[in-house]
């Protein structure tokens, strides 16, 4: 039975998308209250090469993560989904030297994090940092440290403020390494013109929604921003059960155009660093007859033209403080998309909050 006008406003998912800019200011306030990311750093040393795990959105969230960490430190990272270690441990440490694992569970139960942080911490002996919304979680136990976010918790079972509050930590974790105070303050810049912007942004992706039905949709980005995609295509699937893909934004000319028509929505998350190549990609699927969606700091006559529905940050920030906000167009896509079909995206179909397996 489709919800009513308010029960829709009402929904915790909906509330829990809108309050993110509070709730990271809050998130940093958290952070410089407690010695949890300096007693992380102490305890990492000279450890240099990163390894972010986690599973779904974690896994998603260990990828911006694990880019942002490389282009703020200079060091190696990489990210697995925390199920790859436990089947092929010999891929993941194959010629590892100095490794640092980052384990990312928003309820700290999630049972493929925890039997890959044991492995690592228990059998690999290699140091190991826990990142978690809870408190007193099974995560704490199995880490040599935790990192807490408490403030970012959820009610709902698909992830959206914990997304993106624990990649700001991190990233904030990243700038502490190299003792880089300007971009902390680019975050909190970041998270409070963000603010002005979000409830004009709902009602727009709600109108959007109202005009047009999709078959297909599809997410493009490069470098940082291919995790942001892949974690905004998994918020359409799960909210609205709705068949989404995502790419690599010029792999996407290499035969998946071949999709392209009115009943496709394209989302472009254009950085600075390649938006003219980017957006020559995205006129060219304009011109293909897809609806296209264009997520961008700065815009341009370029993209406007070839955009139906533009999202401008408009800040003058570093490239990568724009991630978190970035996944937030496409939470709300996914959001009120499941609406219109009549779902309940506080109660998705098949999903737990948690997976625990026995």
């Amino acid at each position: 039975m489709a919800l009513s006008k308010t029960q829709v406003q009402g929904s915790a998912t909906l509330q829990e998308i809108l309050s993110q800019p509070e709730i990271w200011l809050a998130s940093f306030d958290e952070l410089r209250k407690n010695s949890s990311l300096q007693d992380a750093l102490a305890e990492a040393g000279s450890r240099n090469e990163w390894l972010f795990l986690g599973c779904g959105t974690s896994f998603y969230l260990a990828e911006a993560a694990a880019a942002s960490w490389t282009l703020l430190t200079g060091q190696r990272a990489r990210a697995l989904p925390a199920s790859e270690p436990l089947l092929f441990p010999d891929l993941t440490l194959a010629r590892s030297v100095g490794l640092q694992a980052v384990v990312i569970s928003r309820s700290g139960r999630t049972s493929e994090a925890l039997r890959a942080a044991h492995l690592f911490s228990r059998e690999y002996r290699v140091p190991t940092l826990g990142l978690t919304c809870a408190s007193g979680s099974p995560l704490e136990e199995a880490c040599d440290r935790t990192i807490q976010i408490c403030v970012a918790d959820e009610k709902s079972m698909v992830m959206t403020r914990s997304f993106t509050s624990m990649l700001l930590a991190l990233q904030h974790l990243a700038a502490c390494r190299i003792a880089d105070k300007s971009f902390p303050a680019s975050l909190e810049a970041m998270a409070a013109h963000f603010s002005r912007q979000i409830r004009p942004l709902a009602d727009r992706i709600e109108a959007f929604v109202d005009e047009h039905t999709f078959a297909d949709y599809v997410f493009l980005g490069q470098g940082p921003f291919h995790g942001i995609a892949r974690e905004a295509s998994l918020k359409v699937t799960e909210m609205s059960c709705s068949y989404s893909q995502v790419y690599h934004t010029l792999e996407f000319r290499h035969g998946p155009k071949s999709i392209v028509g009115p009943d496709t929505c394209l989302t472009f998350f254009l950085g600075d660093s390649g938006s003219q190549t980017e957006t020559e990609v995205l006129s060219e699927m304009k011109e293909l007859g897809g609806v296209t969606i264009a997520v961008c700091n700065h815009s341009n006559d370029a993209i406007r033209r070839s955009a139906d529905f533009v999202f401008e940050l408009g800040l003058a920030v570093p490239e990568l403080a724009v991630l978190a906000p970035f996944v937030v167009p496409a939470q709300l896509l996914g959001f009120y998309t499941g609406i219109k079909k009549g779902l309940n995206p506080d109660q998705p179909r098949n999903l737990t909050r948690v997976v625990i397996l026995d």
